[in-house]
């Protein structure tokens, strides 16, 4: 069974604000007498579901074209966090066997709001918890949210506590009828020359 975390590309899905919105246009129509349907794609490197790229946030470090695949494919765990906003730390995750973890997956409130609408308050990683990630050898760490610090983080620590760990970053899921427990992600990025992100086609296996 597959489950698609991928939220869909389409004209009014919500962009970080300044971000220029999502854009399909036909350039070639078989209605009006081509031999094919062609499209155009404008799109940032950060447009719904994806994921970032070291460089991102560090100017001198990864591009997505050079970070290993492995860490976007394999073992995964989807958790559900009560927390609506705000820092996720280790209490968010009581019952969880950190043994296990090999890709954390955290499920939120931000699955279930309008996808037109940006949303500036959800949940996000604290440094306590990528620390924690880092100890138990954990290579990814996604979520339904849109960035992995809060909206107006002037020095985005919790991305590079993150990267400080080794772990990778995937954003704006969404679970759809996702229940909690253990999959297989697949979640692989566009080889883009230097790029500092990419939009993803994220499933689970179950």
């Amino acid at each position: 069974m597959i489950f698609d975390l991928t939220r869909t590309l389409k004209a009014n899905i919500a962009v970080w604000p300044g971000d220029e919105p999502f854009l399909a246009k036909v350039v070639a129509d078989m209605n009006d007498g081509a031999i094919v349907n062609v499209t155009m794609l404008r799109l940032g490197s950060h447009t719904g579901t994806h994921v970032d790229a070291p460089y991102h946030f560090g100017q001198t470090d990864l591009p997505i074209d050079q970070i290993p695949l492995e860490v976007y494919v394999g073992a995964a765990t989807v958790v559900t966090v009560e927390r609506t906003a705000g820092p996720l730390t280790l209490a968010d995750f009581p019952n969880l066997d950190w043994r296990k973890v090999k890709r954390l997956l955290v499920h939120s409130a931000a699955s279930h709001k309008p996808v037109d609408q940006f949303q500036q308050e959800y949940v996000y990683p604290s440094i306590e918890l990528a620390d924690k990630l880092g100890q138990q050898q954990v290579v990814l760490f996604g979520s339904d949210a849109p960035s992995m610090d809060e909206f107006n983080s002037p020095d985005l620590a919790c991305h590079k506590a993150l990267r400080r760990n080794g772990i990778a970053i995937l954003e704006s899921l969404i679970f759809n009828n996702v229940p909690d427990g253990e999959y297989e992600l697949i979640a692989l990025p566009l080889k883009i020359a230097n790029g500092d992100g990419s939009p993803v086609r994220a499933i689970l296996r179950a």
